[in-house]
């Protein structure tokens, strides 16, 4: 498996202060923002996120939730195998807020559309935004487009996007690999 390395540990911290500035620039206080991270990799952008915004730069009360999409997702039924669920954690309702959905890698857009369906258990928003680390903007399958994207990246179908975060994965970086046929 041949691996290219897209971001290092500094260039995604570069990165997640861009976005958490476009945050605060497009929501000033999070009065009426929530912030919901996409399960299972999402999170983990998210919380830091969450974390960079409060200790760096002194937001405070952002609401945070985590959203299982697994049962939403159009082809949950397809697989040999039988899906494990993640933790859906939303202590909030929605309705008429902004909800920022946060994901690590926008694909097909197959995903967002599933966590749109999901979010209508928690009401109805008066907004929702998306947030992507990773843009890979030729592979849409649905017309679905990111409002906040770190890096855009060209990558063929036979090639994945993995993101590394250092409190799971032991590093933070963002690599290209092919896959093996």
């Amino acid at each position: 498996m041949e691996r290219k390395q897209l971001l290092t540990s500094k260039e995604l911290d570069v990165i997640l202060h861009r976005l958490a500035c476009q945050l605060i620039e497009n929501h000033t206080d999070f009065s009426d923002t929530v912030l919901i991270g996409l399960q299972p990799r999402g999170v983990f952008l998210a919380q830091r996120l969450v974390a960079m915004l409060g200790k760096e730069y002194q937001v405070a009360g952002i609401q945070y939730g985590a959203l299982d999409i697994t049962f939403f997702r159009d082809d949950f039924r397809r697989g040999e195998k039988p899906l494990a669920a993640n933790t859906t954690d939303i202590p909030f309702l929605v309705e008429d807020k902004k909800v920022v959905f946060i994901d690590d890698v926008l694909y097909t857009g197959r995903s967002i559309r599933a966590a749109l369906t999901a979010l209508q258990s928690f009401g109805r928003p008066s907004k929702v935004e998306l947030l992507v680390l990773i843009d890979r903007r030729f592979s849409r399958d649905l017309p679905i487009q990111p409002d906040y994207i770190g890096k855009a990246v060209d990558a063929i179908n036979k090639e994945r996007v993995v993101v590394n975060w250092a409190s799971q994965d032991g590093e933070d970086a963002v690599y290209l690999i092919e896959k093996q046929a």
